[in-house]
């Protein structure tokens, strides 16, 4: 059976003495809750922001409006932005962040229903990754939830680069 990455995640962690935070938008507190599902996870797991609206985004995670204004909520530079804010305020080594539209309807042109962007802050730096998703809107936030952790995991294994 293939380890999930969330308990890949724990073992790595632990074993590091790290700790975890999280700020979610579509996904709506998913990556928390697998995250949570792992035994021990409390030793690590600092906790998670949903920030659904741009107002939590901006007065809870300390986004500025011009950020949103500029680039969108499901942007590289408010993800990057919501994990820095997310990492700060709960005080974690790492945090992982999720913006995206999930569907069915919120697209554009532009921005497809299915756009995910994924950030990660940690002491060395900031990373995101961009997907565009094609289910409905619950496979959607699965797959954005399992690629937010396997974000994660690559930053563990020491696949980042720092920029």
């Amino acid at each position: 059976m293939v380890k999930q990455p969330e308990m890949k995640i724990g073992t790595l962690i632990k074993d590091r003495g790290l700790s975890l935070a999280t700020a979610e938008s579509c996904t709506g507190g998913l990556v928390a809750d697998r995250i949570t599902n792992v035994a021990g996870s409390s030793d690590y797991f600092l906790g998670g922001v949903v920030a659904y609206s741009n107002e939590v985004k901006m007065s809870l995670l300390g986004i500025p409006a011009r950020l949103l204004e500029e680039h969108g909520a499901v942007s590289e530079p408010v993800v990057r932005a919501m994990a820095e804010g997310v990492r700060k305020i709960m005080g974690a080594d790492m945090a992982v962040s999720i913006s995206g539209i999930a569907g069915p309807g919120g697209g554009s042109k532009d921005k497809p229903v299915g756009t995910t962007w994924i950030g990660l802050s940690a002491p060395e730096g900031s990373w995101s990754r961009h997907f565009c998703w094609d289910g409905g809107r619950v496979e959607n936030k699965i797959s954005s939830a399992e690629a937010a952790l396997k974000f994660v995991l690559d930053y563990l294994k020491g696949k980042l680069q720092v920029e």
